[in-house]
């Protein structure tokens, strides 16, 4: 049995690390020897949500450095998303299950897997079949901290949040685009770990971004729109031992952003950002401490063991 978080923390991160339009931005343009981008980011956040793992389960290998990566930071735990077979395709095998958790095994043996996504697509609508579909899904990952993402608002209903609740499953609750039957924003908690997910509000490209799905994800929310989100989150928090909040607005750095905003609404404590992100983002000057520079990259004294390849996060 996979530990599951057992302190009161919340948790903010970005979803993904590798980006091409974050360099210069995010990252430096010019990276030091050894640089990788997950343990850049290790300093200044508690969590990443790993979103290659959608596309496909990472080698055990791989999984390893990611780990080795992140070893400075004590706190921060990876969150994932279940491969898409399991839940848009729906035609996994037992091969499949296999793949998954042998490629998680040793984030989960570390301690550094704090829940695993079962993210569905708007098209997942709250039916008998889909019930019973998703109970069979949680049975087979039942190991884990299991967390279900629903983006039809059919799911919003006592029913299906007590079936969550008697599985031991928590509940994402999202801010998308609310376009026709989208499920709205909530704070709700169905189970220990408690989950948010910002996917932004691009309401032009949300449903037809097809030539350019980045567009999907290309909107940095205000602090006015954040700060409603703040105190969802703190309720969230309130009733669950740990809390996970991950921003997906990744185009052009807009989820780092939002999410050193949602830190700051969170503890009220000054922190450091990347030196490259305040010229585009001079908001953040408002949260950045005069006795707390700016991070600029170190050479790191580890080598990436994976490739470029096994960070591959374009969104689905």
């Amino acid at each position: 049995m996979v530990a599951k978080p057992s302190a009161s923390q919340i948790r903010v991160g970005p979803a993904g690390w590798s980006y091409d339009d974050w360099a210069g931005i995010v990252y430096p343009r010019s990276r030091p020897r050894g640089f990788h981008e997950a343990e850049y980011l290790a300093q200044f956040f508690d969590t990443i949500e790993i979103n290659s793992s959608f596309y496909h389960p990472p080698a055990p290998r791989v999984a390893q450095s990611w780990i080795q990566r992140i070893a400075r930071n004590p706190r921060f735990q990876f969150t994932a998303k279940l491969w898409q077979r399991f839940t848009h395709e729906r035609s996994a095998s037992r091969q499949d299950e296999k793949l998954v958790k042998d490629g998680f095994a040793p984030l989960a043996q570390d301690g550094r897997l704090g829940a695993l996504l079962l993210q569905f697509p708007w098209s997942f609508r709250n039916t008998k079949e889909n019930r019973e579909y998703l109970g069979g899904l949680v049975m087979q990952f039942l190991e884990y901290a299991l967390v279900v993402e629903v983006r039809h608002s059919s799911w919003n209903d006592p029913e299906a949040f007590k079936m969550l609740a008697n599985l031991g499953v928590g509940f994402c609750n999202i801010d998308q685009p609310v376009i026709g039957s989208s499920i709205a924003p909530s704070a709700r908690a169905t189970a220990p770990v408690g989950y948010v997910r910002l996917h932004g509000r691009n309401y032009e490209h949300w449903f037809s971004s097809e030539e350019h799905p980045e567009e999907r994800y290309n909107y940095l929310y205000s602090a006015q729109e954040l700060e409603p989100w703040a105190e969802r989150i703190r309720n969230i928090a309130a009733q669950t031992d740990a809390t996970f909040v991950i921003t997906n607005n990744h185009f052009q750095g807009k989820a780092i952003t939002n999410a050193f905003q949602l830190v700051y609404m969170l503890t009220r404590q000054p922190m450091r950002v990347p030196e490259t992100l305040l010229p585009l983002y001079p908001q953040l000057e408002k949260i950045t401490a005069a006795s707390l520079p700016p991070v600029a990259p170190q050479q790191s004294d580890l080598l990436f063991a994976g490739s470029a390849a096994d960070q591959k996060t374009t969104q689905e």
